[in-house]
């Protein structure tokens, strides 16, 4: 149990890493920029004044600033996703993959680059809604197989279904992918992982999305805190499962539908922040699940900085970063954690 007064004093922590691990990335790239020009830039940017001389202005206000932004979001929503996974399933290995619903929104997303797929009103709004639209569609087979399975929507169940469903999906993207011609190349690279697309547009959906179905999830924190004493004991003291379990599924899909049409397959972050921050906030999800959308978005942004900076002017795919990264962390919480049961 964490003592008095620890939640804002972690959280306190948390903003100041947030806040240096922004200014940094803003900062630091191919081409680096004075603290002083970027804020300038920002304030011009805001107040409608004029922006610093050369090019300063431009690399912080229409590059950098809304790719950290976006990376920030992703990261966040991607680390709570797989937070509340977790806590609903019971299962340390769960994360917006689990489901299959990456896997789903993914498809959606290379079927709108493979035949041009556009919305005429907002044309690079195609593969963002086909994308949302495939996670939805994804959960609802997903729920319906398992149901039909077992109607209690017990977790092993919908985990099992959502492997199965994941590699099916998997298989049929890698199909597309033969065929798609001269797509082919970018869907490869998005299907690693890539912010370098990120707009404003990205980032103000990537903001809703979170502010919505985050804010949905945060309010179930005592709900996941009784599933960790098991479905039936939740159940006794007045718990709705099915329902949580349902509500919980939908929003984690929005979310991981979300990042996936902005970022492409980013793995490793919905598994690996949980673990690290339950090491200092414990289990409870009401100091958790905040701390963890912090820790999210700190890691993705800082993974987002090496992707494009590691082997400048050559850029990396953002995914690959993460699954480095992430595949050690984790290695190394294992290990840690079965030293201490010995």
């Amino acid at each position: 149990m964490p003592p008095k007064g620890f939640a804002p004093l972690i959280y306190l922590v948390f903003v100041v890493i947030l806040l240096a691990a922004f200014v940094l990335c803003v900062l630091v790239g191919s081409v680096s920029v004075a603290l002083p020009d970027a804020m300038a830039a920002i304030w011009a940017a805001i107040s409608g004044g004029e922006g610093p001389a050369g090019s300063a202005s431009s690399i912080v206000i229409d590059i950098r600033l809304p790719r950290v932004l976006c990376a920030g979001l992703v990261g966040a929503a991607l680390s709570l996703a797989g937070c509340a996974l977790q806590g609903l399933l019971k299962n340390p290995l769960a994360d917006g993959t689990t489901l299959g619903v990456s896997a789903g929104a993914s498809l959606g997303a290379v079927i709108a680059i493979s035949f041009g797929i556009t919305i005429s009103v907002l044309p690079v709004a195609g593969t963002t809604v086909m994308a949302a639209l495939f996670a939805f569609l994804s959960l609802l087979i997903i729920l319906a197989l398992a149901y039909r399975l077992d109607r209690s929507l017990s977790t092993d169940t919908i985990i099992l279904i959502g492997v199965i469903y994941g590699m099916f999906i998997s298989a049929f993207i890698s199909v597309l992918i033969v065929f798609a011609g001269e797509q082919a190349t970018r869907i490869v690279f998005w299907t690693m992982g890539s912010l370098s697309s990120s707009s404003y547009g990205s980032v103000l959906l990537m903001a809703v999305v979170v502010a919505i179905f985050g804010s949905v999830l945060l309010g179930l924190s005592n709900e996941l805190n009784a599933f960790a004493i098991g479905e039936d004991n939740a159940r006794h003291i007045g718990v709705n499962v099915r329902r949580v379990k349902v509500i919980v599924l939908v929003c984690v899909s929005a979310l991981v539908g979300a990042c996936v049409s902005i970022g492409g397959i980013i793995g490793f972050v919905g598994l690996v922040t949980p673990h690290m921050v339950r090491r200092i906030t414990g289990p409870n999800h009401r100091l958790l699940m905040p701390a963890s959308i912090f820790a999210g978005a700190v890691f993705l942004m800082l993974s987002d900085l090496l992707a494009r900076t590691l082997f400048s002017p050559r850029e990396l795919p953002i995914g690959v970063v993460t699954s480095i990264i992430g595949a050690i962390i984790f290695v190394r919480i294992f290990f840690s954690t079965r030293q201490r049961v010995r």
